[in-house]
């Protein structure tokens, strides 16, 4: 069965998935609003609404009634500055972030999450990844899509070096840790969102890439 959701709520629209989503979203006839608070401004758009400033602080301003939620939130510790920053963003807003959609009648929360995200790992990244995932099966959703890809390749305004120097090799490797591109994964998370499948939903890269041909 498929739904065609009308009033869409955006976390992380100026990031590289994010971006490439919101253009999609903003593309779809189906789609009457878009809801994206952002820290800077998008460009304006009839069917956008886009508060600007920190997401902690807007949340709870966040008005209206949505159909669906999208979550491309995340960063790195590097860009964090410290372990403790990087779970206030990729666990406690990300967590947040949900509650705040559900309370606005979302039904259905799709998340990107990461390859290996595994709340008992010893890796932290992976381990925050696999809190957050819990965290957010903990908020009862009738719906959630997990999304787990492996390195997202695309051009960053700011590009890590190391995704720089890995990028070629993950082209390489096969299965569900070939690199994935940022388009193909906001494509895979639209699809996604067309599908209604009560419960939790675990989609690997390899089935991403897929579904985002």
């Amino acid at each position: 069965m498929y739904l065609t959701p009308q009033h869409v709520l955006l976390a992380g629209a100026t990031g590289l998935t994010g971006e490439h989503l919101l253009d999609r979203l903003l593309s779809e006839p189906t789609v009457t609003q878009v809801l994206a608070p952002t820290r800077r401004a998008l460009a304006e758009h009839a069917h956008l609404n886009n508060p600007v400033g920190e997401l902690a602080t807007l949340l709870p301003s966040l008005t209206g009634h949505f159909d669906i939620a999208f979550c491309c939130l995340g960063t790195t510790i590097k860009q964090a500055g410290s372990q403790a920053a990087f779970r206030a963003v990729d666990l406690d807003l990300v967590r947040a972030f949900g509650q705040r959609a559900r309370e606005l009648g979302a039904r259905h929360l799709l998340v990107i999450s990461a390859i290996g995200a595994d709340a008992e790992s010893s890796v932290f990244y992976n381990r925050v990844k696999g809190e957050m995932e819990a965290a957010l099966q903990q908020q009862d959703w009738p719906q959630l899509t997990i999304a787990r890809p492996s390195l997202l390749l695309g051009e960053r305004l700011n590009q890590r070096l190391g995704e720089r120097l890995a990028a070629p090799l993950a082209k390489l490797i096969p299965g569900k840790y070939k690199g994935i591109e940022a388009c193909t994964l906001a494509r895979a998370l639209w699809r996604l969102a067309l599908e209604e499948q009560d419960g939790v939903r675990v989609v690997e890269s390899d089935e991403l890439r897929r579904l985002g041909k």
